[in-house]
């Protein structure tokens, strides 16, 4: 890596041990602090704590982020963590991103989000000076999660070094498209009809039974502020009404609002406010206060599916 300004470069880097990790991770680091740079490191804990340990003293002049955290909804990544660094930086430096969105442990809930979030960087950042290096552990990550790296990052690092190569199953479309299947059906409770009038009684609705099921505090906000916003958009946005349903799920609470619109921009809610556009922000807040935000749009409706930790 030169640091020279260029397009933009999103490589998946497979690792198989803490040695691959940190000869895949640190160099890249250390690049970036020497051509003058800024640099974040968006991963879980576990290998933060690696990456700060092998940079010393250097450690203090990068941004360090608990993607467990930072990136537990992959929703809020693009909007929270890439362009929340990547735009507060002064003009004219490349940006340089460790990102790792895709852990063993996440759930099958969790993943096609993942996917997702993997695929819309491309378009997200189409243009920018930046680099973004997203590791993945091949030891313990499941073939298919491999795959889905080769199909959504245009270039590719292997252990042991060598050249970056080009991805030949780059083909982050066809992901979006596999990964936005409908959702799994919900459980059989009741689904509770809104529109402009009633959009309060809703959101108290939602607040109620949310609480019965053990939301509490800024987690029972959340979700208010959530559901307000999702049926908001479906007033306005949606043909001007929806339907609600709100249950419990393992240790979350989930609630879903469907309506009969169609998003047209696969990256709503995942772009940042921006003080020229007063609207598309209700999305956005929803990826930020969520702990998981999957979506499903087509022709038929929108169903927009939020889960909040109990």
């Amino acid at each position: 890596m030169t640091g020279a300004p260029g397009p933009f470069r999103h490589p998946a880097l497979f690792y198989g041990d803490e040695g691959e990790y940190l000869a895949g991770t640190v160099p890249f680091v250390r690049d970036a602090l020497a051509a003058g740079d800024p640099v974040a490191v968006a991963v879980p804990a576990e290998n933060l704590r690696l990456v700060r340990a092998a940079l010393g003293a250097d450690a203090d002049a990068v941004r360090f982020l608990d993607m467990r955290e930072a990136g537990r909804n992959p929703g809020r990544i693009i909007p929270g963590v890439l362009h929340a660094f990547a735009d507060a930086q002064p003009p004219g430096r490349r940006v340089r991103i460790v990102g790792e969105p895709v852990w063993p442990g996440r759930t099958p809930a969790e993943y096609p989000a993942c996917v997702q979030h993997e695929a819309l960087i491309n378009a997200a950042f189409r243009g920018r000076t930046a680099t973004v290096l997203c590791p993945y552990d091949i030891r313990r990550l499941d073939p298919r999660v491999i795959a889905d790296a080769h199909a959504t990052h245009p270039t590719l690092r292997y252990p042991g070094g060598g050249p970056e190569q080009d991805s030949c199953g780059y083909a982050p479309a066809d992901a979006l498209a596999r990964y936005g299947a409908p959702l799994p059906a919900p459980p059989a409770v009741p689904a509770v009809r809104f529109e402009a009038g009633s959009l309060s009684a809703a959101r108290h609705l939602a607040a109620a039974e949310a609480a019965r099921l053990g939301l509490t505090g800024a987690r029972l906000a959340d979700l208010t502020l959530a559901v307000a916003e999702l049926a908001t958009n479906s007033v306005l946005h949606g043909g001007g009404s929806g339907s609600l349903a709100v249950w419990a799920e393992d240790r979350q609470v989930v609630c879903e609002v469907r309506d009969k619109g169609h998003l047209t921009d696969p990256l709503a809610g995942r772009r940042p406010a921006s003080r020229d556009r007063s609207g598309g922000r209700g999305l956005l807040m929803v990826n930020l206060v969520a702990d998981l935000v999957r979506v499903h749009t087509g022709a038929q409706g929108t169903t927009v599916r939020c889960w909040f930790v109990r």
